[in-house]
């Protein structure tokens, strides 16, 4: 074994199901294929690694090791988000870095999250033979590869099932020309009899206990008649299926999945204050005080990110392209480290039992909610009055702002804001349309308030940078330019929500909570 790091494509392909008698129609007809090139048969020897409860194929993920081929070695197969299916990721790892029971560490650390800790075993064999095609378009270039597969399903060394599958795979997902040879051959095949099926073989072979729900299942929202109960099941289990991918798309440092499992983790901790008259507060309050904890190590990296952009883009509108320079070597440098920094801490966080422990929780919490007695009302009694109490709060809070005022009062009413904005959110689709106006009003105020914060803390910043020892005359002089900019973005991000407020308060007269 060794210490590979796990190399990551995306993976764009079409499977179709057909009878052992089967005839490949002629792929020449079709007109995006110039040359078709047929490679000799192979054998592949492939075994499926999952929980007892098949876990991971409940969540969409595949995981194998597979000898024989082009590309043998270890699989892991994650879906894509927004994706209809067809697209996932694949990870891979050579053979070397472990033999069959014995799942790579840099898969499971992955996966982490979803598996609870449970240990993951062999639960199916495939032997395949499959007979290759390239098909070639008009410049000549390899486009998709079409293999014809005949798999037989193994377990404890016994045949259980053989079937015949086509599989057709761009080879470049961003090449529109494959993407019509994709389609192009799929419309063929399934012309001559060919069905086209989203289940991998493996699935197949391990039959309809792989299409369960996953731990955490996607519930819809219920009517307003419905019991409240029902609504913050829905809600958990929806914030948590999301803080859980967000979790996985870290640790597979995927873009902005930082900022989705903070904002998840956020949405949780609001949900968990919107609806405290309805929950037991020695569940919910701990559950509380450690998304706070995870969601506080996971904004230091987004922070900084954030000030990295806009200190940069900022320092670029500055009249003078030398003070441009001057800011950005100062900047750049000294928030690079801090990112770095943030980004270990954070993966170090995530690693943790505590972290572990707060998933586990949460995906109880998510089944089975901490809820009284009073959450066993309908909808429309029970959680109305508490968006209109985080309502109140708000409204309170905009009350007391000054324009030429401090800026910590504008900070905390950006956050009452938040929870505003998330409690009408988590209701929207059970009340209508009118306060899914408030929550999208409410997103425009949580948006402008977040920049006026960041132009506060990019003020900071550019203090602390100015008055370092090693900081020249020259340089702080560009700084005092940044700095000056900044401070007038808050005073024109004050302005802009004094235009912006009373419309917001308009929507939440309409939406019945003010």
């Amino acid at each position: 074994m060794t210490d590979a790091r796990p190399t990551s494509h995306r993976e764009v392909e079409r499977k179709l199901r057909v009878h052992g008698l089967f005839e490949m129609p002629d792929l020449h007809v079709l007109d995006e294929v110039s040359r078709i090139d047929a490679g000799e048969p192979f054998t592949m020897h492939a075994v499926y690694h999952d929980t007892d409860r098949l876990t991971l194929f409940r969540w969409g993920i595949t995981l194998r090791r597979r000898q024989g081929g082009a590309d043998e070695g270890w699989h892991m197969k994650l879906p894509v988000a927004g994706s209809d299916g067809s697209s996932r990721d694949e990870m891979h790892l050579p053979l070397a870095e472990g033999e069959v029971g014995s799942v790579p560490a840099a898969f499971i650390e992955v996966i982490a999250p979803l598996l609870r800790e449970q240990p993951l075993v062999p639960v199916v064999s495939l032997v395949t033979e499959r007979t290759p095609r390239m098909l070639h378009g008009a410049d000549d270039r390899p486009l998709a590869e079409l293999v014809d597969d005949v798999v037989s399903a193994l377990h404890q060394g016994r045949t259980i099932s053989v079937f015949r599958e086509l599989e057709i795979e761009a080879v470049d997902a961003d090449d529109p020309d494959a993407m019509a040879v994709l389609d192009a051959a799929v419309r063929l095949l399934a012309s001559a009899g060919a069905e086209p099926s989203s289940v991998s073989k493996a699935a197949s072979a391990l039959g309809p206990r792989t299409a369960e729900p996953p731990d955490v299942p996607a519930l819809p929202l219920p009517r307003a008649g419905d019991l409240a109960v029902d609504a913050i099941r829905a809600v958990l289990s929806q914030h948590v299926r999301h803080l859980l991918l967000a979790d996985v798309a870290v640790r597979r440092d995927l873009p902005d999945s930082v900022h989705q499992m903070r904002v998840s983790a956020r949405r949780l901790r609001s949900s968990f204050a919107t609806f405290a008259p309805l929950l037991d507060p020695t569940a919910s309050e701990p559950l509380s005080d450690e998304l706070k904890w995870i969601a506080s190590e996971l904004g230091a990296i987004r922070d900084t990110e954030v000030m990295i952009d806009r200190l940069d883009r900022h320092a670029g509108a500055l009249d003078d392209p030398a003070d441009t320079d001057r800011a950005r070597r100062v900047i750049d440098p000294v928030l690079a480290r801090r990112l770095a920094a943030a980004r270990s801490s954070a993966l170090a966080a995530l690693r943790s039992d505590r972290h572990q422990q707060l998933v586990d929780d949460l995906m109880s919490a998510a089944i089975d909610p901490p809820v009284l007695d009073a959450a066993y009302t309908p909808c429309d009694e029970a959680l109305l009055p508490l968006v209109a109490r985080t309502w109140r709060r708000l409204d309170k809070a905009i009350a007391g702002l000054e324009l030429d005022g401090e800026s910590t009062p504008w900070h905390l009413a950006r956050i009452k804001a938040k929870r505003a904005r998330y409690a009408a959110d988590a209701v929207a689709g059970i009340f209508g349309r009118r306060m899914e106006a408030l929550a999208d009003g409410l997103a425009d105020v949580t948006e402008l308030l977040g920049d006026h914060q960041d132009a506060h803390v990019a003020q900071t910043i550019i203090r602390e940078l100015a008055s370092h020892e090693t900081t020249d005359g020259l340089t702080g002089m560009s700084l005092g330019l940044l700095h000056e900019f900044e401070a007038e973005e808050e005073i024109l991000d004050r302005m802009r929500f004094a235009e912006l407020w009373p419309r917001v308060r308009k929507s939440a007269r309409k939406a019945g909570v003010a």
